[in-house]
């Protein structure tokens, strides 16, 4: 009965069917409805129907049913960014003065963090500390032929506070990277300097790499800071909620 059915309307049809639907279920039923699935008539028309494009893109992904699939799936691809595991996937860079810490929200002298959600935090101690991760966009799920055609926005986000009672100093180093570890573009921005007695009020940095050329195949993550008074302890920067996220965009401009 449904072969009966105009291909043109048969695709409309299934655009609506869940993404897990039509490749479970959908996709066994007939060669027809296999060849309608696995056309890019199809994922263009759901990117369409779920708003992920405009009806009319300037951009051609290489593969619009994975364009689709980043859509659903996008996360954050830093590793433990709120503490809950300690200092696990993070390298300590620089682990000065009496080193990293790990204390629970809002600390003393500090303010509740805009997401409730968010327990914990990294703090660090009077001398430089830095810690780090590296991304291997491959292995995360995005193909190098992706990332070369589409070159889709990488957003980068932190959340950064110093304590009321003591000055500190913030930094933050993001760079995008080739297969050798070339650096292809990057994000330093100069240090953020908070002065002794602040409002100790969490603040956000937000940056968005865009077009920024082929092969990019790793993003290489790094934030921290110090107090400026030297006191023992753990009164420097306090960072949490950290985030590098793909985002494929509508592909209009």
């Amino acid at each position: 009965m449904m072969n009966a059915v105009p291909e043109g309307v048969l695709l409309e049809i299934l655009s609506a069917v869940p993404a897990p639907d039509l490749i479970c279920r959908c996709r066994p039923v007939c060669t027809l409805w296999r060849n309608v699935i696995d056309s890019s008539a199809l994922w263009k028309t759901k990117c369409q129907r779920d708003g992920f494009i405009l009806r009319r893109c300037r951009r051609i992904p290489p593969d619009w049913r994975m364009f689709y699939f980043l859509h659903l799936r996008k996360k954050n691809l830093l590793k433990n960014p709120i503490a809950e595991e300690n200092f696990k996937y993070w390298h300590k860079k620089e682990d000065g003065g009496d080193h990293w810490k790990v204390e629970t929200l809002p600390g003393a002298h500090g303010r509740p963090f805009p997401d409730e959600k968010v327990k914990k935090y990294y703090v660090t101690s009077y001398h430089w500390c830095l810690k780090s991760q590296t991304i291997n966009l491959k292995k995360e799920g995005y193909p190098n032929e992706f990332m070369d055609i589409v070159q889709p926005n990488i957003i980068i986000k932190d959340w950064y506070s110093a304590r009321h009672d003591c000055g500190s100093q913030y930094t933050i180093h993001v760079q995008l990277l080739s297969h050798d570890k070339t650096v292809i573009a990057e994000f330093k921005p100069d240090p953020v300097r908070i002065e002794q007695w602040s409002t100790a009020e969490w603040a956000q940095i937000e940056y968005t790499f865009r077009m920024y050329g082929p092969g990019v195949r790793y993003i290489y993550f790094e934030h921290g800071g110090c107090d400026t008074q030297f006191w023992a302890g753990w009164y420097g920067i306090r960072v949490t909620n950290s985030s590098v996220t793909i985002d494929p965009g509508d592909l209009s401009t």
